[in-house]
């Protein structure tokens, strides 16, 4: 069992940055792909960025490319997601999401094993 918890969600102005942080509980950290999803009101759950289990290779949605990065410690159990350039559209809760062994299909939720409560944010223009 992993549990996960994200944290940085806030309410900011368009521009601003954020980072957020997911703390996972898992003995092997290591062996988890780790992702990034976030929900908007009424909408679907959308992938946001993913990072390979070694932090070597990481993925994007188009719609943050250049803005956010993603990125991993191992040896701290944690993901980050930096986020710059913040947008009203990406007005969201974010969710931390764990997948084991996970070699392909990144953007796709339903390969995740584990997921966290989320974290809200919220940008104002």
């Amino acid at each position: 069992q992993v549990q996960l918890v994200e944290s940085g969600g806030r309410l900011v102005e368009t521009g601003a940055s954020l980072r957020l942080t997911c703390a996972a509980s898992a003995r092997t950290f290591s062996n988890y792909a780790m992702g990034w999803f976030r929900q908007a009101p009424g909408k679907e759950r959308e992938f946001v960025a993913a990072v390979t289990r070694s932090g070597e290779y990481t993925y994007y949605t188009d719609s943050v490319k250049g803005r956010f990065t993603i990125s991993r410690d191992n040896a701290k159990n944690t993901v980050y997601l930096q986020m710059n350039s913040l947008k009203s559209e990406d007005t969201a809760v974010y969710y931390c999401a764990a997948a084991i062994g996970l070699t392909w299909g990144f953007s796709r939720p339903q390969v995740y094993n584990y997921w966290g409560q989320g974290t809200q944010v919220t940008v104002s223009s």
